[in-house]
């Protein structure tokens, strides 16, 4: 681990403004948004969980990406298992832990989330619910940030929210599972990844709503197509794509709230994500 190149692969850390902007859109959709000490304690716990479940995940899939996938750091030589699982671990209670000092609801959210990544990184291959976990696991850190700048409260905007974002895992994650076949058989469950656009009745229409929906609307469609109808189609690079678009669907959310601020900052994680994946696999 002395090496920081092989901890940004193991983390998948390109993907992280993904999970500033779940953090910064739950707190949104609660109707409180947080003060900057908060928001930077939500921002490190729910990174620090997110880190581990990816550096926990390389870890239980070692023996299956000796085959698949022989480039990844621990079956590459650059790293040992128990290193990684070490440090995971580790990650893992100082998110719980971070999150604990927001307050009891805020605890057990963290706590549910970190049983889930474990649930998840133990048995993913191969499991028809995995999607279902992933999802899961990303509409808690909606729920998480709520219940910490409310204080134990979960506003139905949340629950929404948080919905919208579970079909869109749901959505990606079952793209994700084909990367190694290069074929998606099915297109019906990649309808999860509209979810967010059934979030935008339930709010009065504001002006911020066009750009946000119209540019959701093509980068997702643009992904869908490189999976399912481009010639030579490419799954891992629209799954790379649909992992940006966690934090466009985000933004587009704190839109529908007239938030500007806030759907700015969903935008620019977004541009973060995508400018990260060509330096840092995010797959």
């Amino acid at each position: 681990m002395s090496d920081w190149r092989v901890f940004l692969k193991l983390g998948r850390v390109s993907n992280l403004p993904t999970v500033w902007s779940n953090v910064a859109a739950g707190a949104v959709l609660s109707g409180q948004p947080p003060s900057p000490p908060t928001l930077l304690i939500l921002l490190l716990a729910l990174s620090l969980i997110y880190t581990a479940g990816m550096f926990l995940n390389d870890a239980f899939d070692r023996r299956i990406d000796q085959l698949e996938r022989p480039e990844r750091p621990i079956p590459s030589g650059q790293v040992s298992a128990a290193a990684v699982f070490a440090a995971g671990f580790a990650m893992l209670g100082a998110g719980v832990l971070l999150l604990a000092a927001m307050g009891r609801p805020a605890l057990l959210a963290g706590l549910l989330l970190a049983g889930l990544v474990l649930l998840y990184d133990l048995h993913h291959k191969g499991n028809a619910f995995s999607p279902l976990l992933m999802g899961l696991c990303r509409a808690l850190v909606y729920i998480a940030a709520a219940l910490a700048v409310t204080g134990g409260q979960l506003p139905p905007p949340v629950w929404l929210g948080a919905g919208a974002l579970l079909a869109y895992l749901i959505g990606l994650t079952y793209a994700a599972k084909h990367e190694q076949s290069g074929r998606i058989q099915r297109l019906l469950p990649l309808l999860g990844l509209a979810a967010p656009l059934l979030y935008l009745p339930t709010q009065p229409p504001n002006w911020l709503l066009l750009p946000g929906l119209a540019l959701f609307v093509a980068w997702v469609g643009r992904c869908v197509w490189l999976a399912m109808f481009r010639n030579q189609r490419d799954i891992r690079a629209a799954v790379g794509g649909l992992i940006a678009g966690i934090s466009l669907a985000d933004a587009l959310l704190m839109a529908s709230h007239g938030m500007a601020a806030w759907a700015l900052a969903g935008a620019l994680a977004f541009l973060l994500t995508t400018q990260f994946q060509q330096r840092i696999a995010g797959t």
